[in-house]
Protein backbone atom coordinates (compact mmCIF):
# COMPACT_ATOMS: atom_id res chain seq x y z
CA UNK A 1 0.00 0.00 0.00
CA UNK A 2 2.88 2.29 0.51
CA UNK A 3 3.58 2.14 -3.10
CA UNK A 4 0.08 3.13 -4.00
CA UNK A 5 0.15 6.01 -1.50
CA UNK A 6 3.48 7.18 -2.83
CA UNK A 7 2.21 7.03 -6.39
CA UNK A 8 -0.86 9.01 -5.36
CA UNK A 9 1.25 11.69 -3.67
CA UNK A 10 3.69 11.81 -6.56
CA UNK A 11 0.82 12.22 -9.01
CA UNK A 12 -0.71 14.89 -6.88
CA UNK A 13 2.63 16.78 -6.61
CA UNK A 14 3.08 16.45 -10.34
CA UNK A 15 -0.41 17.88 -10.89
CA UNK A 16 0.30 20.80 -8.60
CA UNK A 17 3.65 21.46 -10.27
CA UNK A 18 1.99 21.36 -13.68
CA UNK A 19 -0.76 23.71 -12.47
CA UNK A 20 1.81 26.11 -11.02
CA UNK A 21 3.79 25.89 -14.23
CA UNK A 22 0.67 26.82 -16.21
CA UNK A 23 -0.03 29.70 -13.83
CA UNK A 24 3.55 30.93 -14.20
CA UNK A 25 3.28 30.58 -17.96
CA UNK A 26 0.02 32.59 -17.96
CA UNK A 27 1.57 35.28 -15.75
CA UNK A 28 4.62 35.47 -18.02
CA UNK A 29 2.36 35.77 -21.07
CA UNK A 30 0.34 38.53 -19.35
CA UNK A 31 3.55 40.36 -18.42
CA UNK A 32 4.77 40.01 -22.00
CA UNK A 33 1.48 41.42 -23.33
CA UNK A 34 1.55 44.27 -20.81
CA UNK A 35 5.15 45.11 -21.78
CA UNK A 36 4.18 45.06 -25.47
CA UNK A 37 1.22 47.38 -24.86
CA UNK A 38 3.35 49.77 -22.79
CA UNK A 39 6.01 49.83 -25.50
CA UNK A 40 3.38 50.54 -28.17
CA UNK A 41 1.97 53.39 -26.07
CA UNK A 42 5.46 54.83 -25.60
CA UNK A 43 6.11 54.51 -29.34
CA UNK A 44 2.85 56.31 -30.18
CA UNK A 45 3.55 59.05 -27.62
CA UNK A 46 7.08 59.52 -29.01
CA UNK A 47 5.71 59.74 -32.55
CA UNK A 48 3.10 62.31 -31.51
CA UNK A 49 5.70 64.38 -29.66
CA UNK A 50 8.08 64.27 -32.62
CA UNK A 51 5.27 65.23 -35.02
CA UNK A 52 4.27 68.15 -32.80
CA UNK A 53 7.90 69.32 -32.67
CA UNK A 54 8.16 69.00 -36.46
CA UNK A 55 4.96 70.98 -36.96
CA UNK A 56 6.12 73.68 -34.52
CA UNK A 57 9.49 73.90 -36.29
CA UNK A 58 7.80 74.22 -39.69
CA UNK A 59 5.46 76.87 -38.33
CA UNK A 60 8.37 78.82 -36.82
CA UNK A 61 10.37 78.57 -40.05
CA UNK A 62 7.39 79.73 -42.09
CA UNK A 63 6.84 82.66 -39.72
CA UNK A 64 10.52 83.62 -39.89
CA UNK A 65 10.46 83.39 -43.70
CA UNK A 66 7.39 85.63 -43.87
CA UNK A 67 8.93 88.14 -41.44
CA UNK A 68 12.15 88.21 -43.48
CA UNK A 69 10.13 88.76 -46.66
CA UNK A 70 8.22 91.64 -45.06
CA UNK A 71 11.42 93.21 -43.73
CA UNK A 72 13.12 92.95 -47.13
CA UNK A 73 10.09 94.44 -48.86
CA UNK A 74 9.96 97.31 -46.37
CA UNK A 75 13.68 97.94 -46.79
CA UNK A 76 13.24 97.98 -50.56
CA UNK A 77 10.39 100.46 -50.33
CA UNK A 78 12.37 102.72 -48.02
CA UNK A 79 15.35 102.48 -50.35
CA UNK A 80 13.15 103.44 -53.31
CA UNK A 81 11.72 106.39 -51.35
CA UNK A 82 15.20 107.57 -50.42
CA UNK A 83 16.32 107.20 -54.04
CA UNK A 84 13.37 109.26 -55.27
CA UNK A 85 13.92 111.90 -52.60
CA UNK A 86 17.63 112.14 -53.38
CA UNK A 87 16.94 112.29 -57.11
CA UNK A 88 14.43 115.09 -56.58
CA UNK A 89 16.89 117.04 -54.45
CA UNK A 90 19.64 116.65 -57.04
CA UNK A 91 17.29 117.77 -59.81
CA UNK A 92 16.28 120.84 -57.80
CA UNK A 93 19.90 121.64 -57.07
CA UNK A 94 20.75 121.28 -60.76
CA UNK A 95 17.90 123.59 -61.75
CA UNK A 96 19.02 126.19 -59.20
CA UNK A 97 22.60 126.00 -60.45
CA UNK A 98 21.43 126.36 -64.06
CA UNK A 99 19.29 129.37 -63.17
CA UNK A 100 22.13 130.96 -61.21
CA UNK A 101 24.52 130.44 -64.13
CA UNK A 102 22.00 131.92 -66.54
CA UNK A 103 21.50 134.88 -64.19
CA UNK A 104 25.25 135.39 -63.98
CA UNK A 105 25.56 135.20 -67.77
CA UNK A 106 22.73 137.73 -68.17
CA UNK A 107 24.38 140.02 -65.61
CA UNK A 108 27.68 139.88 -67.49
CA UNK A 109 25.92 140.59 -70.81
CA UNK A 110 24.07 143.50 -69.27
CA UNK A 111 27.23 144.88 -67.67
CA UNK A 112 29.11 144.89 -70.95
CA UNK A 113 26.11 146.14 -72.89
CA UNK A 114 25.73 142.94 -74.84
CA UNK A 115 22.15 142.30 -73.72
CA UNK A 116 19.37 143.20 -76.09
CA UNK A 117 16.37 145.26 -74.95
CA UNK A 118 13.99 142.33 -74.62
CA UNK A 119 16.62 140.35 -72.61
CA UNK A 120 16.97 143.29 -70.19
CA UNK A 121 13.24 143.24 -69.55
CA UNK A 122 13.16 139.43 -69.18
CA UNK A 123 16.14 139.55 -66.83
CA UNK A 124 14.49 142.21 -64.71
CA UNK A 125 11.22 140.28 -64.49
CA UNK A 126 13.06 137.04 -63.84
CA UNK A 127 15.05 138.48 -60.93
CA UNK A 128 11.94 139.81 -59.27
CA UNK A 129 10.42 136.32 -59.21
CA UNK A 130 13.42 134.37 -57.82
CA UNK A 131 15.53 134.52 -54.69
CA UNK A 132 19.30 134.64 -55.22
Amino acid sequence: MASHDQSYRAGRAEGRAQERGEQMKDKAEAAKQKTYETAEQAKDKTYQTAQAAKDKTNETAKSAKEKTKETAQSAGEKSEEAKEKTGGMLQQTGEKMKNMAQGAADAVKHTFGMAEADEDEDNYNHRRGTNY
